[in-house]
């Protein structure tokens, strides 16, 4: 008994010791903004990045989280959602825990889970697709405990399923329920899954929440159903609030970008996008606003330099087919467009940009605002890759869907 109690022990100190800046261990990267201040990307390519390896997977979109040598998945198999994890430099399964899904599908055939899941400290935290969290430990997947979020909270699935990453601030985890009555935001206790506090009649969005500070104060930025809202992660106390979505066959998908003081969002749909500057005593005050200039179907652009890069439109009409842009952050004017691309993901690390298409191509990118400077590209797969990736030393991990099963890929494509 006293020789299991250590050897767990060890082994949860030594993941703790291993966490690192090179770490992708939540949804867009350390930040939540999909940059990482570590990674060292190829100059150029001459040819395509090296495939390290590739795993079949069950069904699902959401993307890998990576702490150490572990890549944690989050994806459905048969009835079960399915949380493994893989060893980052061989891809051999480690480990892997089920839990009976509860999704049965909506507007989208793929019934998988659709978060990013975290990892914290020595803990892994997700979200599944019909509203259920999770929480096991990093160390051999045990479980720890369950909280069946939406049927406790009436919380609605609307199109594609529960698809908000939460967030932990300090000693809670945060997740946009879209519950009634008054849990439309509602923040669970780390160390046992009860509920700490519950806020708003906010619904529920694809958006997934960030943090920062305004005015000295920490704050959780939302993008709900219809409005984006700033909350005290502590209490759930709103700081402000602002309209931001439409009623209807709309979403709000991209998660809200911070720098400085000032906030960027973005949607499709004729919503449009904006930059606004953030206060805890009244309404952000709109720098500028349109929908011409970057309205995001469901990607998340990245800042940099006083410019964002990313995508304008979307990936389902004829009409509107998503462009690569770069925009100065500060006035909305488009600085280069690259017509006719696709929506993408998007990684900035130090001087280099990684864009993953949703049809397979892989580009590497230098950031510039007087140009498109394309340093390399390659066709990594011919199944769809909407998951969002992870890059960790040196490698990107990248989800395949197709068929309504999938693979885990990892390539190398750094230092």
């Amino acid at each position: 008994m006293r020789a299991t109690f250590v050897q767990s022990l060890l082994t949860a100190l030594l993941i703790a010791s291993s966490l690192s800046a090179a770490d992708w261990p939540q949804i867009l990267g350390p930040n939540r903004n999909g940059v990482s201040g570590t990674e060292e990307l190829a100059s150029k390519w001459a040819t395509a990045p090296k495939q390290l390896w590739r795993k079949a997977v069950g069904s699902g979109w959401a993307g890998p989280a990576v702490v150490g040598q572990n890549v944690i998945l989050f994806h459905r198999i048969g009835r079960n959602e399915v949380v493994s994890c893989f060893n980052a430099a061989s891809g051999k399964e480690t480990w892997k825990t089920e839990f009976l899904a509860t999704y049965r599908g909506g507007i989208n055939p793929d019934t998988g889970p659709r978060c990013v899941p975290i990892i914290h400290k020595n803990r892994i935290y997700v979200l599944g697709a019909g509203g259920d969290i999770h929480c096991l430990q990093l160390a051999g997947g045990k479980k720890v405990w369950t909280r069946n979020a939406y049927a406790d909270y009436r919380g609605r699935e609307g199109y594609f399923g529960a698809g908000s990453t939460p967030i932990i601030v300090g000693d809670h985890l945060i997740a946009n329920i879209g519950g009634r009555p008054g849990a439309g935001l509602v923040a669970f206790k780390l160390s046992n899954g009860k509920t700490a506090w519950k806020a708003t009649e906010e619904g529920a969005s694809y958006s997934s929440p960030t943090t920062t500070k305004v005015d000295g104060k920490d704050v959780v930025v939302f993008v709900t159903r219809l409005n984006t809202v700033g909350i005290d992660p502590v209490s759930g106390k709103v700081f402000f609030r602002m309209r931001f979505g439409s009623p209807g066959p709309t979403v709000n998908a991209a998660t809200p970008l911070i720098f400085g003081n000032h906030l960027f969002l973005s949607a499709s749909y004729g919503i449009g996008c904006l930059t606004a500057k953030m206060s805890t005593t009244a309404k952000p005050k709109i720098v500028w606003k349109n929908d011409q200039t970057m309205s995001s179907q469901y990607t998340t652009c990245v800042y940099r330099a006083g410019y964002l890069y990313g995508l304008h439109g979307r990936q389902d009409t004829s009409f509107d087919i998503a462009k690569l842009r770069c925009v100065d952050a500060k006035t909305g004017e488009v600085k280069w467009s690259v017509n006719d691309f696709g929506v993408a993901h998007t990684i900035l690390a130090k001087k280099n940009m990684l864009v993953l298409t949703d049809s397979g191509k892989l580009i590497l990118v230098q950031p510039s605002p007087t140009a498109y400077k394309k340093l390399g590209s390659a066709q990594i797969s011919k199944g769809t890759t909407r998951a969002l990736p992870a890059l960790s030393n040196g490698r990107l991990f990248v989800r395949v869907n197709g068929g309504g099963r999938g693979e885990l890929i990892s390539l190398q494509v750094g230092k």
